[in-house]
This record gives structure tokens, C-alpha cells and sequence, in this order.
């Protein structure tokens, strides 16, 4: 007992030195950009007084590149500054599900994540799968994982809902054309929520051999950990830490997550009521279509926003989606 409260007691210090790092490295890098920002406008300075000065069409050439190049810096600050929402500074957890449509849905699932992972490398987030459940035959069933960086939560808040794909299945010897559907689940990474309450009597926790990728090495035990919270009926499990300890901790973060989630959704609900909006708040609504066939194109219909490079955007270039949907928020 007083082994595994000492544990507890070295996670949660953990966990407070993590939160107290994030922070700082958070006002860190808000300062570096305006420094970056400060330093570019000078330089600009400099080449417009050496045009002046010279009249060389190769610092006008150099001035007109630096001044595109400042506006596209410019333009990432602005977006930066959109993200003032509670927990947008926060890292992210997302889930992604396969709809209905066996191997087809499933392969969907997988691409999608492939899509996120490379988005996350372009932006130097680090990503660590907390659970997973393999196709039938390939692709994913499920898959959740941590999203680790600046402002996570707050740039993939934009990628929940539901995402549609239109192609020739490479699973159908017909060649038919197929539409299929995966669902994106994006809450933001809560240790604890002070005003959320949760009781050890509404918990229901199984515990459970680990499976899957990266599951081998702690299979032999049941350091899986599945926790329902029973007034809701919200399910989390975590199979990837080595121990249960740390599977229980993160699996507990998950629920706070789901629960802060499902809190705001309820409150937006109650907002849209007294303005009377006809648009009915869920984050199950579709939001994006990738087409294959027969013509190439990515349609977010929450924006109106597109673009036609569908490998560009499946190889995680994702980013302008995201902006325009800041943008209208």
C-alpha cells in the first residue's frame, strides 16, 4: 500500500513539474516569435534604405522576398492569436473511429492517422498512441492518441467531426466507387478539472492484458486499464504505459477530458438556445469531404474552403483548413 501510494505521490509531482515546464516554455516561445517578428521588420528596414540608397534591382528582388516572407510570419502570429479559448494553449487528445463499411471504413481510419501523424511531424507535435484496436483485415477499428505541443488542442479543436472519403476501393475486385466514413474526437489533455467531480462509487474499472502494436513487452500482466463512468456511460481505456499505475493516471486524464468535453458541448448547446440558432451543435456532424474519384479534391463544408493537391493534404498539409475555420470562429 505504501508502495503504491509513494508511486501515486511521484506521478502527480510529475505531472505538476510537467504543467509548470509547459507553461513556461508557452511564454517562451510567444516572446522568440515576437523577437523573430521584431528582427524581420528591421531587416526589411535595411533593404528598403539599401534600394534607396543603390537603386539595385537585386536588393529590390531581395526586399520583395523578405516582405512576402514576413507577411506569411505575420499571418501564422495572427492565427497564433485566435487561439485564446480556454484550453486551446492545452495539448490534445484525439480519437478516431471507423464508421460503418468494414475493411473500406477501417483503411479510412488508418490514412486519416497517417494524415495527422505527418501534420504533427510539419509542427514539431510529438504524438504517443494510448489505445488502439486493429481492422479486421487491415486498417484501424480505433485508435487514440496524445497530441504534445504548443497550442495542440487549439489548432486540432477544428478537425472534430466527421470525415468523408469517396474513392475506387482497393478492396473491391469490381473497382467500384466507394464512400466511407471515419469519425475525429478531439478533446484537450485535463490532468484534473476542479469543478468536476468524480466520485471512486460511479467508477467501474477492468483491468486487462495489453494487445496491439506495442503491447508486447507488458502483455504478460493486465496493466491495461478500461475505466466506465457510469452517470455517463463515457468509456476510456489506456494499454501502453508499462504499469498500471500509469495507465489508471492517463486513462483518468482521458475521462476529466471527456467530461470538460462534453461540458463545454452542453454549454454551447444552451448558448445556441438563446440566439435562437437553427444550426444544431454536434460534434458529429460531417465537416470534410476527400475526394479520389472522379476528381481530386478536399472540401471543408463548415468554410467552403478546398484544395485540389489531395496527396498534398493526405500527406498532412492541413494546415490552411485549419486556419479558415479559426478564422470564422
Amino acid at each position: 500500500m505504501k508502495t503504491q501510494q509513494a508511486s501515486e505521490g511521484f506521478y502527480q509531482d510529475q505531472k505538476l513539474a510537467l504543467k509548470v515546464g509547459k507553461e513556461i516554455k508557452d511564454i517562451e516561445s510567444k516572446l522568440d516569435l515576437l523577437k523573430a517578428l521584431e528582427s524581420q521588420i528591421n531587416d526589411c528596414w535595411a533593404l528598403v534604405e539599401m534600394v534607396e540608397e543603390s537603386g539595385d534591382s537585386e536588393f529590390e528582388k531581395e526586399l520583395e522576398t523578405s516582405i512576402q516572407s514576413l507577411l506569411s510570419d505575420m499571418e501564422k502570429a495572427k492565427i497564433d492569436t485566435l487561439l485564446s479559448g480556454r484550453y486551446d494553449n492545452y495539448d490534445a487528445i484525439l480519437t478516431l473511429h471507423a464508421g460503418a463499411g468494414g475493411t473500406e471504413a477501417q483503411d479510412w481510419t488508418d490514412m486519416l492517422y497517417r494524415m495527422y501523424t505527418m501534420y504533427c511531424e510539419k509542427n514539431n507535435f510529438k504524438i504517443k498512441v494510448l489505445d488502439v484496436l486493429d481492422g479486421d483485415e487491415a486498417g484501424l477499428k480505433a485508435i487514440t492518441f496524445e497530441v504534445l505541443g504548443r497550442n495542440a488542442y487549439g489548432y486540432l479543436k477544428a478537425e472534430k467531426g466527421v470525415h468523408r472519403l469517396v474513392r475506387i476501393s482497393p478492396f473491391d475486385s469490381n473497382a467500384r466507387r466507394h464512400t466511407s466514413f471515419a469519425s475525429v474526437e478531439v478533446m484537450p489533455k485535463i490532468e484534473d478539472a476542479p469543478d468536476i467531480e468524480i466520485r471512486p462509487e460511479e467508477l467501474k474499472i477492468d483491468t486487462y492484458r495489453a494487445s496491439g502494436a506495442g503491447g508486447q513487452h507488458i502483455n504478460k500482466t493486465d496493466s491495461a486499464v478500461r475505466i466506465t463512468h457510469i452517470p455517463t456511460g463515457i468509456v476510456v481505456a489506456c494499454q501502453t504505459e508499462r504499469s498500471q499505475v500509469q495507465n489508471k493516471e492517463t486513462a483518468m486524464s482521458m475521462l476529466y477530458s471527456k467530461l470538460v468535453e462534453k461540458q463545454e458541448s452542453e454549454e454551447m448547446e444552451k448558448l445556441a438556445e438563446i440566439r435562437g440558432e437553427i444550426k444544431k451543435i454536434e460534434w458529429g456532424s460531417q465537416i470534410r469531404s476527400y475526394v479520389f474519384c472522379p476528381y481530386t479534391l478536399v472540401k471543408d463544408h463548415r468554410t467552403g474552403y478546398e484544395d485540389s493537391d489531395i496527396n498534398g493534404v493526405m500527406n498532412g498539409d492541413i494546415q490552411e483548413f485549419i486556419n479558415e475555420y479559426l478564422k470564422k470562429l
